[in-house]
């Protein structure tokens, strides 16, 4: 239901048929799920006659967004990337929304968040060679590598070098840096036994091994970054 009051608010006028075909319900699935949202105190008004349909109230939802925790954390990080980012359009507004999240915070998960931000790295924009051979990850790898950087989990990764070939690490994600449009992960390779820094990108897969470990300083990984010519 939460996806059709999206469409309803979105959309002039939507008809039954119309949406149990985008659906891919029947009509009567529809109508019910109409009468729920009816009931849960959604204003959806209803045009009688030919052509007419059903609509959600576009001024409903108007400062109610509701975020669960992880959710907020990961909008508030994506501001911060933005902000560092330093570019004018469209962002007049992100200090205002940055300051109304963090005032929903405890001091604790303010700490915590904060302690994330400074986690990521905001380097210079890629080459644009690197930049053509870019490739999206698949999801469960971005999953994974998402929730090991935030609860400080080691990874099992299969990685593809720039050569070609592939290889198994297991490595601490300690660090994430971005140098538009490629993310990287400042690791500890214990392969290796030393820093490495490994693009996102060519993280074939991704296990968690529920394996904490203990955050290093960026002093620590400055000499893989300037071999591998990352700029912060």
């Amino acid at each position: 239901m939460e996806l059709l009051a999206v469409q309803l608010k979105q959309e002039e006028l939507c008809t039954v048929k119309d949406l149990a075909l985008q659906h891919d319900v029947s009509e009567r699935t529809i109508t019910r799920d109409l009468q729920l949202m009816r009931e849960q105190g959604l204003p959806i008004d209803a045009d009688r006659g030919r052509g007419g349909g059903v609509r959600l109230d576009r001024n409903w939802g108007v400062g109610r967004m509701n975020l669960a925790y992880p959710e907020a954390v990961d909008l508030l990080i994506s501001i911060a990337v933005s902000e560092q980012m330093d570019s004018p359009m469209f962002l007049a507004s992100l200090g205002s929304v940055r300051r109304q999240l963090v005032a929903s915070f405890s001091p604790e998960k303010r700490h915590k968040v904060n302690r994330l931000k400074s986690r990521i790295l905001i380097g210079s924009t890629a080459s644009t060679y690197v930049q053509r051979t870019i490739n999206a990850p698949p999801k469960d790898v971005v999953q994974a590598l998402h929730q090991a950087f935030i609860d400080q989990v080691t990874l099992t990764i299969g990685y593809k070098r720039e050569d070609g070939a592939s290889s198994e690490r297991r490595i601490e994600p300690h660090y994430l840096m971005l140098n538009y449009p490629v993310w990287y992960v400042i690791s500890f390779d214990h392969l290796r036994n030393a820093p490495r820094t490994f693009r996102c990108d060519r993280i074939l897969t991704a296990e968690m091994t529920g394996d904490h470990f203990r955050l290093l300083p960026k002093e620590e990984f400055q000499e893989t970054l300037d071999k591998n010519g990352l700029l912060i």
